[in-house]
């Protein structure tokens, strides 16, 4: 537990310290899957003002040849146009894009004979970047060659994946959980990324009894034969149960806190309220900790 604590005073140190959302992050030495160690992960910039991420009326068509999502389906692949947070698929040669390639590697590291096919993504509270960094970490994984990785959106209180990526509505988790729609009509697969999403869809009027139900069981199982890797992206731990309910179905947890902004307690409380050997490590986001870490060929 010290190594924990250590992650919650330099959350509060630097947080202290914090005059600007830096690009900076100090990547500490490789995962283990029993101690969670810190990452630190850059804030992409804001959006200009005036600007819009979404791209109404995204372009669809059927994908099947070579489609990552379900070989034996026809899945709706999308030209869509991504939120300017999401810069490993923007802007994949950015040092913030570096940041996230670092975490994929600490994941592999962590892997190590252990299978972790689905990573759960959460924070102690709302605000903390844990969606942003889901999308990232999900496009900077579907990079990898011969990768398939599909992003799920657990979150079913307060969705964004959608506006993230640009994507038209339409069914999604809510519906495949209720019955209302299958699992082909809530893939769409974006070709330009690699990579397949599941966005919530419509609002759930009974979000942790869906995701505790058999069929949120049957999607992961399905999901695992189909991708290599599943990333959730789920609702706060704090005060909802939501992730108590999803953590056993997944293979390793990563929670997302924010430096200055989540409080000491608000992580200690979170990590009591799961079992806290499934977690992989700990994303300090915003850290304000600045360096230069550009990395020039040199001329002979």
């Amino acid at each position: 537990m010290s190594r924990i604590q250590n992650i919650l005073d330099k959350a509060e140190r630097e947080g202290a310290t914090l005059r600007t959302s830096g690009l900076a992050a100090a990547v500490p030495p490789p995962m283990t899957a029993t101690v969670p160690i810190t990452i630190e992960i850059p804030t992409p910039p804001a959006p200009e003002p005036g600007t819009r991420s979404i791209v109404p009326g995204a372009t669809a068509h059927s994908h099947t040849a070579g489609a990552p999502p379900a070989a034996a389906e026809t899945v709706e692949s999308y030209t869509v146009r991504l939120n300017s947070l999401l810069v490993a698929g923007l802007a994949p040669k950015s040092l913030a894009a570096e940041q996230y390639r670092q975490l994929r590697t600490r994941l592999a590291h962590a892997e190590g004979a252990n299978n972790l096919r689905s990573v759960l993504v959460t924070s102690p509270q709302k605000g903390e970047g844990k969606s942003v960094t889901s999308a990232n970490l999900a496009l900077t994984m579907a990079q990898e060659l011969q990768r398939r990785v599909v992003i799920v959106e657990a979150d079913l209180r307060k969705p964004s994946m959608q506006h993230l990526f640009g994507l038209p509505a339409g069914p999604g988790l809510t519906e495949y959980l209720e019955g209302a729609a299958e699992l082909k009509d809530v893939m769409r697969f974006l070709p330009d990324h690699n990579l397949t999403v599941i966005h919530a869809g419509s609002a759930a009027a009974n979000p942790a009894e869906l995701l505790g139900s058999t069929a949120m069981r049957r999607l992961l199982d399905t999901l695992r034969t189909r991708f290599d890797r599943v990333i959730l992206d789920t609702p706060p731990v704090l005060p909802l149960a939501d992730v108590a309910v999803l953590a056993p179905l997944v293979d390793g947890m990563l929670m997302v806190v924010r430096a200055g902004v989540t409080p000491k307690p608000a992580i200690e409380n979170a990590l009591r309220a799961f079992d806290s050997s499934r977690l992989l490590g700990i994303v300090l986001n915003d850290s304000g900790h600045e360096q230069d870490y550009r990395y020039e060929a040199t001329k002979h």
